[in-house]
């Protein structure tokens, strides 16, 4: 009866030891959010920006535009197009709770962009606040020539904590992408239903 009882006690130890390293991200690959070599939250240069487009996409969907929400341009540089545009190609699922990303950043300004960084975090449901990011990349871009185009691949893998905060959010997304030069930085945000 001893050896029944330590047995019993010595699993809900385990569980209740498992359960918050799970839960808060304790664990290697859970509840962190952020690959190895990718940015931490407080290297991204916008930390809080306000969604502007709020639509209602189907996850079939494979290329949408995000709106800027932030421009540190002057209004004299300003023009009816936006320097960049940034349209996800397809996704690709890889797994239960990862996809592979594909996406083209194109430069439609009339001169090279220079020292050219994209920043992008994933937020659970409409939220944009720092405790609720599920995901963040950085890729460096370097130098992108006016009109040219840089295509990438990542690969979006979350825990299954994370995937779970998905659900619990009705499958709603916030995608924020910042785009760094060494003259602007810009950000775009959309809102996606993924399940």
């Amino acid at each position: 009866m001893k050896r029944r009882s330590a047995v019993a006690v010595a699993i809900v130890v385990l569980v209740v030891v498992l359960g918050v390293a799970f839960g808060t991200g304790l664990a290697p690959g859970f509840g962190s959010g952020v690959e190895d070599g990718d940015a931490s939250s407080s290297d991204f240069p916008t930390q809080t920006p306000t969604p502007t487009q709020m639509s209602s996409p189907t996850p079939s969907e494979e290329a949408e535009r995000g709106t800027p929400t932030e421009d540190t341009s002057t209004p004299d540089e300003e023009s009816a197009d936006p320097p960049f545009v940034f349209e996800i190609d397809s996704i690709e699922t890889c797994g239960q709770t990862c996809r592979d990303v594909t996406s083209t950043l194109t430069n439609q300004q009339d001169e090279r962009a220079a020292d050219t960084t994209v920043y992008s975090r994933i937020f659970v449901g409409n939220s944009t606040d720092t405790d609720d990011v599920i995901w963040q990349g950085k890729e460096e871009v370097g130098g992108l020539p006016a009109g040219d185009s840089y295509t990438t691949t990542r690969r979006v893998e979350l825990s299954l904590t994370e995937a779970f905060a998905v659900q619990q959010a009705d499958g709603w997304i916030t995608i924020q992408t910042t785009i760094e030069t060494d003259e602007q930085t810009l950000t775009y945000a959309e809102r996606r239903d993924v399940i």
